[in-house]
């Protein structure tokens, strides 16, 4: 138990220092809010899984049963606080069409393909509490900058390179505000405010809340809540699941959702993994008793908990 602790300590004191880059996988799934915070320079990361549902609606045209799958690729170049991304879903669906007759067929495609990128724009930074031996009032206090959060910015196009049962008339801009506070060492809370489909008539406009909790080095839970806001209606639904950290680039995930409307009923399971393969490098500067610099030297950095909670700052 001490040395769990131990090793805590020695990754949450490093807080106070930028960067991106985590020491383990920093994975959105399983759910569907984005944290401000990239996957750092030189590593490429691979988020999918599959997704399959029950549903009934009372719409004239419905889509309903939903099965299929989502890729999801991130890449950091150039600069620490950019990434680029690309997101793809295929999927199958019952179409319905509900009047005084009610008929059915099967859809299926390409329903999603959206490249983008997201950008850092400010980086919350906590003090170091570890180092105050004097006083246990302030050293366990709450620290009110965690109220603010780290933010950053997504700007992406919805492409028209889908299936011809989900195709639309044109590209469109997607753009997000991405927000993460981080109440305690293991308590995340990221919120994210959405405008999609941007000058089309299928445009709306999107909120999601997400808690998340590290129960201990490989387990973390959460929930969310999301609400879409189209022309002619509104969705709401919540969602919850887990996460395994098999390994420093390797998380597998589940998750269940269900929608809360009066005129809809539904849920979705899903399942996936995320893999990480990392290049990433440090430059560490070597200085000698006088603070004179003696030569750079590259090195990888390993370890490390849950990234999407427990982000370690570059020396």
């Amino acid at each position: 138990m001490k040395k769990i602790l131990l090793l805590f300590t020695l990754i949450f004191s490093s807080l106070t220092i930028s960067a991106q880059y985590t020491e383990i996988i920093n994975s959105k799934r399983p759910g569907f809010s984005e944290s401000p915070y990239g996957v750092g320079t030189d590593v490429i990361q691979v988020e999918g899984g599959v997704f399959f549902g029950k549903s009934n609606s009372n719409e004239t045209f419905a889509k309903t049963d939903p099965v299929g799958g989502t890729l999801f690729i991130r890449y950091g170049k150039f600069l620490e606080k950019l990434e680029i991304n690309a997101k793809v879903t295929y999927q199958k669906n019952k179409l319905e069409f509900n009047n005084i007759l009610t008929s059915s067929r099967n859809i299926k495609g390409i329903s999603e393909l959206t490249v983008g990128a997201k950008y850092l724009i400010y980086q919350q930074e906590f003090a170091d509490k570890s180092k105050e031996i004097r006083s246990w009032k302030k050293r366990t206090a709450f620290d009110k900058k965690r109220l603010i959060p780290s933010v950053g910015v997504y700007l992406g196009v919805n492409t028209n390179f889908l299936g011809k049962d989900y195709k639309e008339d044109k590209l469109s801009p997607k753009g997000a505000i991405l927000l993460q506070n981080d109440f305690s060492d293991r308590l995340v809370l990221l919120t994210n405010l959405i405008a999609d489909k941007i000058g089309t008539d299928n445009r709306y406009y999107a909120y999601i809340l997400t808690m998340t909790y590290a129960m201990n080095q490989r387990w973390s839970i959460f929930v969310e809540n999301e609400g879409d806001f189209y022309k002619y209606k509104n969705d709401f639904q919540i969602g919850t699941g887990a996460a395994y950290l098999y390994s420093n680039d390797l998380q597998f995930d589940a998750s269940i959702r269900a929608n809360t409307n009066s005129d809809e009923s539904a849920f979705v399971v899903g399942l996936g993994a995320s893999w990480r393969f990392d290049r990433h490098q440090d430059k560490q500067i070597e200085t000698d008793e006088n603070g004179n610099k003696i030569k750079p030297k590259k090195r990888k950095r390993r370890g490390g908990f849950f990234s999407r909670l427990f982000k370690k700052k570059r020396p």
